[in-house]
């Protein structure tokens, strides 16, 4: 209530400019960019305010309704898909929720769970990553689950991936390879998906330090919100217990929290997004 106040009128300026600015050369100052060219650019999202406004639109018209019961099934279109714009400042997160509560009030449980991740988990990640110089490597985790990842770092891996392998999408698993190439293609994974993938690296890596570095470097990379404080933290919420608790022990993870296959065919179509991103099984010869 203290923070989430509507936002003040514009007011006219008033002085006019009493000067014309030279026009902008865009292609010289693209030129200065020192980005990797390599990550090509993605079509379904438009960069900028009026890009973020239509998205904002189109979730509270088309997918808001559905955003509670449906927001971890990766087959169906009902996430907000805000975080490029947000992770850019090109859209608040304040402008967001207060549309969400305006035109929203016929789905109070699609609102409360919006804003819940909004506002909470949000802030959760961004105050982690503020106060904690570690918020991106293990020396950042709980003391349980340092412990624990360190008595089980010997465990053998059933499977063991370079990170060119994970990168190219060329492990024995469908679901994670599809999941990669969703992320690679459009610049953005599902986020249900995007637990079950980094936990994945944990299981199929050499060391828990080893996972960590190459889920962050490959969502930086990939991701238009990478980069972000949200990232660092999923990535360490899936790898290193953080904002968790101790689970069941088992190999490798220890009392990380563990995500299957066969727990996601549960929860929903794993068929129908693997066709729709083409991951196919790498059998090592």
């Amino acid at each position: 209530p203290a923070y989430l106040t509507p936002f003040p009128p514009l007011v006219k300026h008033p002085f006019a400019a009493n000067f014309e600015a030279d026009p902008i050369n865009w292609t010289k100052v693209l030129d200065t960019l020192q980005v990797d060219r390599s990550v090509d650019a993605v079509e379904w999202a438009t960069p900028g305010y009026i890009g973020g406004v239509k998205t904002l639109q189109t979730f509270v018209e088309k997918r808001l309704g559905k955003f509670n019961d449906k927001r971890n099934d990766p087959t169906e279109n009902a996430l907000s898909n805000l975080s490029p714009w947000f992770h850019f400042g090109q859209i608040s997160v304040q402008r967001a929720i207060l549309t969400v509560k305006k035109f929203g009030k016929r789905y109070s449980e699609s609102v409360a769970s919006f804003c819940e991740e909004a506002i909470v988990r949000r802030e959760l990640s961004d105050n982690f990553c503020f106060h904690n110089k570690n918020y991106d490597n293990l020396q950042g985790a709980y003391d349980w689950a340092r412990k624990t990842l360190e008595d089980h770092r010997k465990d053998k891996r059933v499977y063991c991936y370079s990170r060119e392998e994970l990168e190219t999408a060329k492990t024995h698993d469908d679901l994670w390879n599809s999941a990669q190439l969703q992320m690679v293609k459009e610049g953005k994974m599902h986020g249900f998906l995007r637990m079950y993938w980094a936990k994945k690296i944990l299981e199929w890596t050499k060391t828990p330090e080893e996972a960590l570095a190459t889920a962050i470097y490959l969502n930086d990379r990939y991701s238009l919100d990478g980069r972000d404080p949200n990232g660092y933290v999923g990535c360490m919420w899936s790898i290193a217990g953080i904002h968790d608790q101790g689970w069941k022990e088992r190999e490798i993870f220890g009392k990380i929290r563990y995500m299957n296959y066969e727990g996601c065919k549960r929860k929903f179509n794993v068929n129908a997004f693997v066709v729709r991103y083409g991951g196919k099984v790498h059998r090592r010869k």
